[in-house]
């Protein structure tokens, strides 16, 4: 099972559609990403995925930060889902790079509980850029 992490909190998976990995991906609303998959070659697929879950091998693998932040500028405006071993401390960084939520194990939400990952909810005002402007 998982527990899918947002600004609110834990909440139980919600996503009941089929999840495609990039190589398989049809008519999927659904695509899963490798950290080591290219976003690019979903650009003229963007418009029709409502959900894009990229992986998180390693809680020390940043890629997935990157090709979050190079989907939204892309024009991606579905639902971005980071899955894999996010720690609560990465949690500010994954909604700073274009994340939506995090999905992480039962055993890391039991390792990490709530509210660790409630501590860094309001992730906008620990932006170091916005308190060097005030």
């Amino acid at each position: 099972m998982s527990v899918i992490v947002t600004d609110t909190g834990f909440a139980a998976e919600d996503w009941t559609a089929p999840i495609a990995p990039l190589a398989d991906l049809a008519n999927e609303a659904a695509v899963d990403l490798a950290n080591t998959d290219d976003p690019t070659q979903l650009a003229d697929r963007l418009d029709g995925l409502k959900l894009i879950r990229i992986a998180f091998p390693s809680s020390a693998d940043g890629r997935g930060f990157t090709q979050a932040a190079r989907l939204r500028r892309m024009g991606y405006a579905g639902r971005l889902r980071a899955a894999g071993h996010v720690l609560a401390d990465q949690y500010a960084m994954a909604r700073r790079s274009g994340f939506d939520e995090v999905e992480i194990s039962d055993d890391l939400a039991a390792r990490q509980p709530e509210d660790q990952w409630q501590f860094r909810a309001d992730w906008r005002a620990h932006d170091y850029q916005a308190r060097l402007k005030a």
